[in-house]
């Protein structure tokens, strides 16, 4: 049996997949805050590892080379790959446009590298369907990549580029502040400005809600206490100088709904934009991957199109359907890497 995991290096959280013969049996995410340094990272694979088990071949994708824990995205890119080689043994590094490459070759495909775990999930998509719009709402970005006639079209590559052309919007179902998602709020009658300081996170505003996904939220909360909707309201209140006193319960859940709006907003107008370049059919569908698919269903509605869940496109074991679609750049790259042993 060809067994191949695919791992995902992000910034906050390390995602991995497992492949038994190009079918993905298991799929998993792990806090790995990369601002606790590798130690920290390093712990994670180990916990994961004993998920994951043996395998004939390890591939990694990275996002977390733009944590400022390094000097420079290179200096990212060259240390995350030794701290999954070390952990791992041999591996395969997935360079995106330039396919895989050897840890050795790490240094001079940098470009290539840095951010390219969307490549992997959009080209599963590409495979699965001749048009459609990709998009992976996770704890901290959205990505929104279209893909026309079994192509991936996006415009950019890099994290700079994607952000010039809108395919990378800057948030998240847990990890967005809560003050990057909207200036002003209405409360009580009247608008608000918000304190600018880190006191919420968009986490708080969908626990509030009732539509955070069970083990999304991986992280401590912006003032270190407990993950309960009082004091997810507690911290929401915060952010318009009030306690959670000031005000009755139905008052914090309209001020959460509002900004739960306006993060659909910004989705929805993100990929707006891409769609408005004309490459995809009007009865392209909305392929949705991430924690926060929830969030995009909602989006494709007003977008007057079909939603299709990214783990449909994927062989994947029942149980595991959830959660590879919350994983989708590991299990896609799980995926990919499997046709390089003949599995896939």
């Amino acid at each position: 049996m060809a067994v191949v995991v695919g791992w995902d290096i992000g910034g906050a959280h390390l995602k991995a997949a497992r492949a038994e013969n190009g079918r993905v049996t298991e799929a998993i995410q792990l806090a790995a805050p990369l601002r606790l340094g590798l130690e920290r990272l390093s712990e994670s694979f180990v916990e994961a590892s004993a998920r994951m088990g043996r395998a004939n071949c390890h591939a990694v994708t990275m996002t977390g080379e733009l944590a400022d824990t390094f000097s420079s995205r290179a200096e990212g890119v060259v240390s995350l790959t030794a701290t999954a080689a070390r952990e791992l043994g041999d591996i395969l590094l997935y360079a995106g446009r330039a396919g895989f490459v050897k840890p050795v070759d790490a240094a001079r495909n940098v470009a290539d590298i840095a951010s390219a775990n969307w490549l992997a999930s959009a080209s599963v998509v590409a495979k699965g369907l001749g048009s459609a719009l990709l998009m992976d709402l996770g704890s901290t970005t959205t990505d929104i990549i279209p893909i026309a006639n079994g192509a991936v079209v996006a415009q950019g590559y890099t994290d700079a580029e994607r952000l010039a052309s809108g395919e990378l919007v800057y948030t998240g179902l847990v990890r967005s502040f809560i003050m990057a998602t909207a200036d002003k709020a209405p409360f009580a009658g009247q608008w608000t400005r918000l304190v600018y300081e880190n006191f919420s996170n968009m986490g708080d505003v969908h626990r509030i809600l009732g539509g955070l996904p069970e083990g999304a939220d991986q992280m401590v909360t912006a003032d270190n206490r407990e993950k309960t909707v009082l004091a997810s309201q507690a911290r929401l209140a915060r952010m318009i100088g009030h306690d959670r006193e000031d005000a009755d319960e139905w008052a914090w859940v309209t001020l959460a709904r509002w900004f739960a709006e306006a993060q659909v907003r910004v989705i929805t107008d993100g990929a707006m934009l891409v769609l408005s370049r004309g490459q995809l059919p009007s009865d392209a569908p909305i392929v949705a991957a991430g924690i926060g698919r929830a969030v995009l269903s909602e989006v494709a509605r007003r977008l007057g199109r079909q939603c299709v869940g990214f783990e449909t496109l994927l062989n994947v074991v029942p149980e595991m359907r959830s959660a590879a679609a919350a994983n989708a750049p590991a299990a896609a790259l799980a995926i990919l890497a499997s046709t390089l042993t003949g599995a896939g």
